[in-house]
């Protein structure tokens, strides 16, 4: 029987030099060395037609900047060779909000084909017409889509299988449940005259559950409304958090 494939981001980009990057080191770094994924940056430039190796022309209509041109990123989707069993990505500033459970879901596939933007956006037609999902990584713009793409590939990446240490580190986290994450505290016992809670230190591991779970939701509820509110009308039994304690 045939080992499944590894995970595998394909990058279309401008910058292929700035890929791996971050991605390079660290968790993401050595499960990269080690085979538990797969990353391809792709030169956008590679599929011009003109001597200039031109990607981008003036705005139709009029206005500011430049727009990557639909032929040329067609013909660079086009020579990947991706099939719809991929997702394909344009990280864009208007897109859907990145959430962990887009994250768990594209980690649970093959992996996305990820188109970076750059200069004003690109041209919709190609947008359209190659089934391009629009992703935002938060409510700003930057220079383009290779800071926003490395970003959503680490948080695919350390879900994947063998990668992280310890399989509840990627279930007890921000977001995992809907909730902030809960405070994190280790040696030593006692810092600048703060303790550890004691209940951390108690080995009632009934009463550190609840406690941790309080705190998650006391930080959601103060943090991200938007979320405590989610979280409330999922029906799950949500009461109005307690001030902190240490039990």
């Amino acid at each position: 029987m045939t080992p499944p494939s590894p995970w595998r981001a394909t990058v279309l980009t401008l910058f292929p030099e700035m890929f791996p990057g971050p991605l390079g080191v660290s968790l993401a770094g050595r499960a990269l060395a080690s085979g538990l994924w797969q990353l391809e940056a792709r030169d956008i430039r590679a599929s011009a037609t003109d001597r200039h190796r031109s990607v981008d022309d003036t705005p139709a209509g009029g206005g500011p900047g430049m727009v990557l041109r639909a032929d040329v990123l067609a013909a660079a989707i086009d020579a990947t060779g991706i099939g719809p069993e991929r997702p394909r990505l344009l990280m864009s500033p208007r897109g859907r909000p990145l959430t962990q459970t887009r994250v768990t879901e594209l980690a649970r596939g093959p992996g996305p084909l990820i188109v970076c933007g750059r200069f004003e956006g690109v041209d919709q037609r190609v947008i359209d017409g190659r089934g391009l999902e629009e992703v935002s990584i938060g409510d700003y713009v930057l220079s383009g889509g290779e800071i926003a793409a490395l970003a959503l590939i680490d948080a695919c990446v350390r879900l994947l299988p063998g990668v992280m240490g310890k399989e509840a580190s990627g279930t007890e986290e921000s977001f995992s449940d809907g909730l902030l994450e809960y405070p994190q505290y280790t040696r030593p016992q006692l810092f600048e005259g703060v303790p550890i809670p004691a209940i951390l230190t108690s080995g009632d591991h009934a009463k550190v559950a609840a406690w941790r779970r309080a705190e998650s939701e006391a930080l959601t509820a103060a943090r991200r409304p938007d979320l405590w509110e989610k979280a409330a009308n999922r029906g799950s039994g949500q009461k109005t958090p307690k001030n902190k304690t240490d039990g």
